[in-house]
């Protein structure tokens, strides 16, 4: 199990629609995918789950990552959510 804190960049800025990118994202991933945020965890691969959570600009995130393709899955998020 990996995971790494990042702080949430102007995706909708960046992204057409960032909602169903970033599951797009995750879902290439075998590895499972939590994002964290104060008390809430959701699965990355949900795109409910992350309309639910609705991550924005400033907004601290603990990606977590678990599997076989963990570390690119953590790069892979990061870079969808910092827009590097």
């Amino acid at each position: 199990m990996s995971n790494k804190e990042i702080v949430v960049s102007d995706v909708s800025r960046e992204h057409d629609n960032p909602i169903a990118e970033l599951v797009q994202v995750a879902c290439q991933f075998d590895s499972n995918i939590v994002l964290e945020n104060d008390n809430r965890k959701i699965n990355a691969k949900s795109i409910m789950g992350i309309m639910a959570f609705n991550p924005t600009r400033g907004m601290t995130v603990n990606i977590v990552a678990d599997g076989s393709d963990e570390q690119e899955a953590l790069v892979a998020m990061e870079k969808f959510l910092v827009c590097s």
